[in-house]
């Protein structure tokens, strides 16, 4: 199944997400931060988002059920844990990403516009597209996730 090679695969997880290492039953994983490859247009790295350029996470396999889940730690555990679930819907497939036991103080804003940029940039990798640029989108879903969380 495609969608999770894209999960699984560093090289295609890269270009949606965040490169590395394999994930592999049992094992443990990298996560190496480059969202350089994420914009199909040449922009720059945000500032405030500089000090996580290259950065390195070592993660955990916990739950690997191909092709429909996988549960990994986050930020080497200290963000707790991401179960990402694969549904069978017609002719494709539905994602169900929930990120439980997340302990930063910005939580729900950090990662709920992370996360729904990343996943956009997903959507459009799997259709063939791209995004054009995926700071632009990032702020734009973090104004939308500060709206929805009031």
């Amino acid at each position: 199944m495609r969608l999770w090679r894209y999960l699984t695969e560093a090289d295609l997880r890269r270009e949606w997400f965040m490169g590395g290492t394999d994930a592999a039953p049992g094992a443990d994983f990298e996560l190496v931060t480059d969202h350089d490859n994420l914009s199909s247009d040449d922009v720059p790295y945000p500032e405030s988002h500089e000090c996580y350029r290259g950065m390195v996470w070592k993660e955990k396999v916990l739950r690997f059920e191909p092709p429909r889940l996988l549960e990994t730690s986050f930020q080497g555990g200290k963000n707790g844990t991401v179960t990402y679930e694969l549904f069978p819907e017609g002719d494709g497939t539905r994602l169900m990403l929930t990120h439980k036991g997340i302990i930063s103080g910005t939580g729900a804003q950090d990662f709920g516009s992370g996360w729904t940029s990343h996943l956009a940039v997903l959507q459009a990798r799997l259709s063939g597209g791209s995004v054009r640029d995926f700071w632009a989108l990032h702020a734009q879903s973090r104004e939308a996730v500060a709206k929805a969380l009031g």
